[in-house]
Order: C-alpha cells, then sequence, then structure tokens
C-alpha cells in the first residue's frame, strides 16, 4: 500500500499529464510572435492551470475506472484498486484541484481558456471515461478531441478570445495534429494489452475487430498524420526546418507502423507505443525552433556589423 501523499501523486498520472502540460507550453510560445514582449503571468498561471485541471480529470478517470483497475495488469496497482485510497478522498481531491483550476484561470489569466479547460475536463473525464470508453471500439477517436485541446488551451491562455472561430486557426491545427496521432499512439497500447482490456469487458479495437485490423487502422492513421503534419509549413505557419523534423519524424512513425503489420515479437506494439511519444513531443519542439530560434538567427545574420572607417 502506498503512503497518502504517493498515492495523491499518483493519481494525477504525472507522465501523461506532463505531456499535455508541455503541448500546451508549445502552444503558448507560438501564439507570440518573435519580439513580442512574453506575459509571464499568463504563461507560469496558464500552465499551472491546465496542470491542475488535468490533473483533476486524471483523479476522475481513477474514480471512474476503479473496477475495470482491479481487473486489469497494467492498472492493479493504482490507488483505488489497492485500497491506499477511499472513493470519497478521491472525489474530494478531484474537486478542489478542478476548483483551483478554474478560479486561477479565470481569476489571472481569461475567463474563456477556463470555459475552454473546463470543458476539455468534462470531455476526458465525463464523457470518455464515463461513456464513451465502454460504449464503442472508436471510443479513443470521439474522445481524442479533448486529449487534443491543450495546445488551444494555451493559445488561449495567452491571446484570449480572437474572433471570429474564439482560437486562432493554428491553435486548431496543433490540435488537429493531436487528434490524428492519438489512435495510432493509443491503439498500439490496446493492442498489447487487449487481454486486459477483454477481461475489464471494455471494447477496445482490438478486442472487439482483432488485432490485424487494428494493425491496418494504426497505419492508415500514420498515413494521415504525416499528410497532416505537412500542413503548418503549407499553411505558413512554419517554415522548411520544421517540415523537415516533421517529414523525417513522420517516415520514421510510418516504418514502425507498417513493420507492426507482421512485427518481430509481442513486445513491438509497445515500441510503437513508445516512440509516438517521442514523436509528438520531437515534432512540438520542431515547431517552437522553428518559430523561434530561426527568425532569431537570422535576424542576427542580417544585422549590419559596424566598420570603422579612416577619418581624413
Amino acid at each position: 500500500m502506498k503512503l497518502p501523499l504517493a498515492a495523491y501523486w499518483e493519481l494525477t498520472k504525472p507522465r501523461v499529464v506532463a505531456l499535455i502540460v508541455f503541448t500546451a507550453i508549445i502552444g503558448m510560445f507560438l501564439a507570440i510572435e518573435p519580439g513580442e514582449a512574453w506575459p509571464w503571468e499568463r504563461i507560469v498561471l496558464g500552465a499551472v492551470g491546465i496542470w491542475l485541471a488535468a490533473s483533476s480529470a486524471a483523479a476522475i478517470n481513477h474514480l471512474l475506472d476503479q473496477r475495470i483497475d482491479v481487473l486489469m495488469a497494467r492498472t492493479q496497482h493504482r490507488p483505488l484498486a489497492t485500497g491506499s485510497l477511499r472513493p470519497v478522498q478521491v472525489l474530494v481531491f478531484a474537486l478542489v484541484l478542478g476548483a483551483l483550476s478554474m478560479l486561477l484561470l479565470a481569476w489571472r489569466v481569461n475567463g474563456f481558456t477556463a470555459l475552454l479547460t473546463f470543458a476539455s475536463l468534462i470531455g476526458y473525464a465525463v464523457i470518455y471515461t464515463g461513456w464513451l470508453k465502454r460504449a464503442t471500439p472508436q471510443n479513443i477517436v470521439i474522445g481524442g478531441l479533448a486529449g487534443a485541446a491543450p495546445p488551444a488551451l494555451g493559445w488561449a491562455a495567452v491571446d484570449g478570445f480572437v474572433p471570429p472561430w474564439g482560437v486562432d486557426p493554428y491553435a486548431l491545427l496543433l490540435v488537429l495534429i493531436i487528434f490524428v496521432w492519438t489512435p495510432p499512439h493509443f491503439w498500439a497500447l490496446a493492442i498489447f494489452r487487449r487481454d486486459d482490456y477483454a477481461k475489464a469487458m471494455i471494447p477496445m479495437l482490438p478486442v472487439v475487430y482483432g488485432v490485424t485490423y487494428t494493425r491496418w487502422q494504426i497505419l492508415f492513421y500514420t498515413v494521415l498524420l504525416l499528410l497532416v503534419t505537412v500542413l503548418p509549413f503549407a499553411t505558413g505557419m512554419s517554415g522548411v526546418f520544421y517540415l523537415g523534423g516533421a517529414l523525417v519524424l513522420g517516415a520514421v512513425f510510418l516504418w514502425y507502423a507498417v513493420r507492426l503489420l507482421d512485427p518481430p515479437g509481442e513486445l513491438y506494439a509497445m515500441k510503437v507505443f513508445n516512440y509516438s511519444i517521442v514523436y509528438l513531443m520531437a515534432l512540438f519542439a520542431f515547431l517552437l525552433a522553428d518559430h523561434w530560434l530561426l527568425p532569431q538567427a537570422a535576424a542576427a545574420a542580417a544585422t549590419p556589423t559596424l566598420e570603422f572607417l579612416p577619418t581624413s
């Protein structure tokens, strides 16, 4: 049994939430044009608020999944499954984190970000976990929109409401990338853990349609992802540096997906899953570098140097 602090920390799913906050922060810095002042208060407090909301959603996920967590080897160590915490403790913890998140975002960032973050929290914690996860094998596709929202949340934290869409179209492009990335990422894990999902009666794609079908779906979405990640370059959001990184990263992902059709072993699906995480982090790092580092380097190179000429 875990100590209370360790158990509460595990409720927040720190590794998953770290990726969420990372993409939100990238969205923040992409919303700022080179040469503009950095709104540090909104950046820092926005990141904290998004982290609190994501942690609250993760805790609610633990609460709603406590029955199936006991059945699955991957989740039997979780605090509710082991008895380290009681459901009422988890509920109070989740509500406190959620309330703090909304208060912080609405008071110190902007109300629009608070609204979007709340919608994302409900989408993941209630609609996906409480309904879609048990209702359809397309659960991760439909529910993936909530998990894809963080870059837009970060962008909104800096820009606020941008007419007429509310969020800058470039922010929505980032959401689209994560939305398309989510199925091949999660289905690779679902292939490896399919027996657990079957035992818990969760209709994940490999449980309902089989592993072969799921492998082909992963390949299809990986091809689609490669095409979608070209859009930042095609729309003028990013330059050649990003494009080169996206194509290399996408080619490696595609190689993994093709090889998954006839994998060398059962563990290969986890290699695809692990690469997908590295892929997303590296892709967003290329976006950030293209937006900030290269324009600054170009500006520095274009600055004329002073030449001391002899006077007559």
